[in-house]
């Protein structure tokens, strides 16, 4: 009897530590539906796009879908240029940061993605692994320079191989019965590339200054304001308490991400990597000294960029970033959103892009803005 006794209080006390995810909605602001990027490594456009949505909803009350590719389309040849001029001594792939979407808009305007959608003919997702492997092949040959002295024909090569696969850029379009051109359409959004700035949080730099993070997808050389771990953290609170989303570069090749089960969370016992996916388990406590480390042994890496839209807490009143993915929402969790606990995005979170109305007061004053 007090065999079966004891193994019943085992049983009810395994039942209690270990619950299934309950989350009630704490905030959330209003944005754009979740789309997929296909076949592309473009989620640093998708999710800054997004990111750009939420703003005009906020700024003007409006929905609007604007082009993702758009941005893409006039971000490759930055990044072509940039593989030449460097001889082929630097990365050239789909990745982008938050940023090139901004110096996008802020060079070449905003479109909607009915004006401009990057597909052709028939086609229904986006498939950018062609159009990779060949612009790649065709730079190779352009920093060969065969021709022992380099044409400048090479730029116009890159831009007609974008526009038979992307399609041209629109110099003047129609949109809701007015005309636009990609300048005028930014200023009726009411968009200022201005107004975002763009945050990082490591021990090896000064805080309140700005540096250039060394990751492989920075090809355009962004800056970013240290700000300390726990201020970064209370930047992403207040933003979201003020109604400002805020773009997210992040590391997601840890078990403990999955877009499956749309949960992101550390756990602190490793053994517990893939439970913590379906179960509240004790989480690892981040320091900003850990996740210096994990950055600058490579386990955490600049992998994959969302967009935060809100936050939600489980029913032990544990806090978690809703997060708006860019995998659609086939076989995805939480309608394609990923809910993201503090100690993740402490660990993994590489920077943010936030409107500088969104940031508090002090920290404000201490960048200077």
């Amino acid at each position: 009897m007090k065999k079966i006794l004891l193994t019943f209080v085992l049983l009810f006390t395994l039942v209690g530590l270990s619950q299934s995810y309950e989350f009630q909605t704490i905030k959330e602001i209003e944005c754009t539906p979740v789309i997929s990027q296909g076949v592309t490594g473009t989620c640093w456009s998708f999710s800054t796009t997004s990111f750009l949505e939420a703003e005009i909803i906020r700024l003007t009350g409006r929905k609007i879908d604007l082009s993702e590719i758009y941005n893409v389309r006039n971000t490759y040849p930055k990044k072509a240029e940039n593989y030449v001029m460097r001889q082929g001594k630097a990365q050239f792939s789909e990745g982008g940061l938050a940023h090139d979407v901004i110096n996008s808009v802020r060079e070449y305007g905003l479109v909607p993605n009915s004006v401009y959608t990057g597909l052709n003919g028939e086609e229904e997702k986006h498939n950018h692994a062609e159009l990779q492997a060949l612009l790649e092949g065709m730079l190779k040959v352009i920093v060969e320079n065969p021709g022992k002295k380099l044409s400048p024909k090479w730029k116009v090569a890159v831009q007609s191989v974008l526009d038979v696969y992307l399609g041209k850029n629109p110099s003047e379009f129609t949109f809701e019965g007015k005309t636009y051109t990609p300048a005028s359409f930014l200023a009726f959004t009411k968009i200022n590339p201005d107004s975002y700035v763009s945050l990082t949080s490591f021990t090896n730099q000064p805080f309140y200054k700005s540096f250039i993070i060394n990751i492989p997808d920075n090809f355009s050389n962004g800056s970013f304001y240290n700000l300390p771990l726990e201020e970064l953290v209370q930047n992403i609170d207040n933003a979201l308490d003020k109604g400002f989303t805020l773009s997210l570069d992040c590391d997601v090749s840890e078990p403990y991400f999955s877009g499956k089960y749309g949960i992101a969370a550390v756990p602190a016992n490793d053994a517990d990597s893939k439970t913590i996916l379906t179960e509240i388990k004790p989480e690892k406590t981040i320091t900003p000294e850990y996740r210096q480390q994990e950055f600058e042994n490579l386990t955490t890496q600049d992998d994959h960029l969302m967009h935060i839209v809100g936050k939600v807490k489980d029913q032990k009143g544990n806090f978690y970033y809703k997060v708006k993915n860019s995998w659609g929402t086939e076989n995805m969790g939480n309608e394609g959103y990923i809910y993201m606990s503090v100690a993740y995005v402490k660990l993994k979170a590489i920077s943010i892009l936030v409107h500088k109305d969104g940031l508090l007061t002090n920290t404000k004053k201490m960048l200077s803005l």
